[in-house]
Formats: C-alpha cells, structure tokens, sequence
C-alpha cells in the first residue's frame, strides 16, 4: 500500500496564518513609507520652484507680482529661464498652491494641502510649525518651510 505526498490542512493553515500576521505588520509600514515619500517629493518641489522665484528676485528685485491661484499663474515668470519644467503636483496629486503681493512683490507663500486634500488656516508659530499629521499642509514662503512634517507621522 503506497502512502500520498502532501501537505495536511492544519500546516496549510499554519502558513497561511503566519503570512497573514507578516501582511498585517508590513502593510502599515508600507503605506506610511509611501505617504513620507510624498511628502518628501513635495517639499522638494517646493523648494525647486522657491529658488526660481528667488532667482527672479535677484534679477528684477521683486517676486512675481501674482495675488494668488495656483502654481501655473507663475509659470510664465519663470520657465524656462529659472526653472526648466515647473511642478505642478505635490505627492498626492494635488495642485499646489501660489500666494504673492501683486502691488509690491515683497513677500510669496507656496502651499501643499496635503493628504486630505484639503485647505487650513496655518497655525505658524515662532521658528516655524513642524507637523506630524499627513493631513496637514505643508507651506514654504520667503524662501523657507513655515510649515513642515517633522518626526513619525500619525495619520
């Protein structure tokens, strides 16, 4: 009498569990890996498209004198001569936002709504805002982040 070859449920069932238990630890992990990243690639572009404007302070002495919208109303002050290809998006497919002085040119406010997509009033306080939600906005102006991810994110 000859004996079958397999596996039984009971060690199916092990395996599977134990796959289950590794998905559920690295799946979090995962998408808070992803949602940094966004926030990284953000913030980059935001400082890509602050030193263009800067670039085109120190030629003309003021920034482009656009009241606000979103980042395209600045792109014909600064492609190609400043900056190449100007992004549009931050991490989440979102447009970024401008903010300037159209009379004087003084001062700019680049803005990111973040994760949820969503505009908030920023509690900016002496030496800047460090955040720790992706929900929340990510804002540089006058050359500096006002308003940046700092340390493990929450959400």
């Amino acid at each position: 009498m000859r004996r079958e070859r397999g596996f039984t449920l009971i060690e199916l069932l092990i395996v599977v569990a134990i796959i289950g238990i590794i998905a559920a630890i690295a799946i979090p992990n995962l998408l808070n890996a992803l949602n940094r990243g966004r926030q990284k690639r953000t913030m980059a572009d935001m400082r890509s498209i602050g030193t263009a404007v800067e670039s085109y302070q120190v030629d003309f002495n003021f920034y482009p004198k656009i009241a606000g919208g979103d980042v395209t109303t600045i792109m014909p002050y600064i492609t190609p001569t400043y900056i190449k290809t100007l992004p549009f998006n931050d991490g989440w497919t979102t447009m970024m936002h401008w903010q300037g002085d159209a009379t004087t040119g003084l001062d700019y406010t680049i803005q990111s709504y973040g994760k949820d997509h969503t505009a908030e009033s920023p509690t900016i306080a002496s030496g800047g805002n460090k955040t720790t939600d992706f929900n929340k906005d990510i804002i540089f102006s006058d050359g500096q982040f006002v308003q940046w991810p700092e340390g493990l994110q929450t959400n």
